[in-house]
């Protein structure tokens, strides 16, 4: 495995995962409120979903880190950048995309942990574009792109191929975030 980066913000440090995370991880998968616009996860499950993880990180140099609250919590979560599948009607492309515990929820952690996030995405790993997407009703993770400055044209709303007609989780709504033009001239100075 590659080194990966950690990242830090104000409150978070945003870390590889370790094996102590696939418990917390797997506990969360079992909250109806984390779950509630997801698709069920087991334990073979959220261990897989962290094995690929695992494996996005070698491939790629960035994924979903491990969200920790130092001093208050080791693990809540994931947030990160993550390669789309090609079924996907908008691939190519690198999704940013956040699961926390429902218990750290309102806190702000989202944002700030996707906050640090796109700064990779753009200043690290030079990337064109972020996407996001999620359900119409998720209106907490569409206020967390929104507040992140992602857009939305709800002309590229669309169907999820890997759900079947009529599943309630099929309809997506789709951001975008592009990273901030480059300075084309020094910032003037005050004399």
């Amino acid at each position: 495995m590659i080194g990966i980066p950690t990242l830090r913000t104000p409150r978070l440090l945003l870390r590889p995962w370790t094996a102590t995370d696939r418990d917390a991880f797997c506990a969360m998968a079992r909250d109806p409120a984390v779950m509630e616009f997801l698709l069920p996860l087991d334990r073979a499950g959220s261990d897989a979903l962290a094995d690929r993880i695992d494996i996005h990180f070698d491939r790629y140099g960035f994924g979903y880190w491990a969200v920790e609250v130092p001093e208050v919590a080791p693990f809540i979560g994931y947030v990160g950048l993550g390669v789309i599948g090609p079924d996907l009607p908008f691939a190519p492309a690198v999704e940013i995309a956040w699961r926390l515990d429902s218990r750290h929820w309102g806190q702000g952690y989202a944002t700030e942990g996707a906050t640090a996030a796109l700064d990779a995405a753009f200043g690290i790993h030079n990337l064109d574009e972020v996407v996001a997407l999620t359900v119409p009703a998720n209106r907490r993770s569409r206020a967390v792109m929104e507040r992140l400055g992602m857009t939305r044209d709800a002309a590229e709303d669309f169907d999820h191929p890997r759900l079947p007609e009529g599943h309630a989780l099929r309809r997506h709504v789709l951001y975008r975030k592009r990273p901030p033009p480059p300075l084309s001239s020094p910032r003037p100075r005050l004399q």
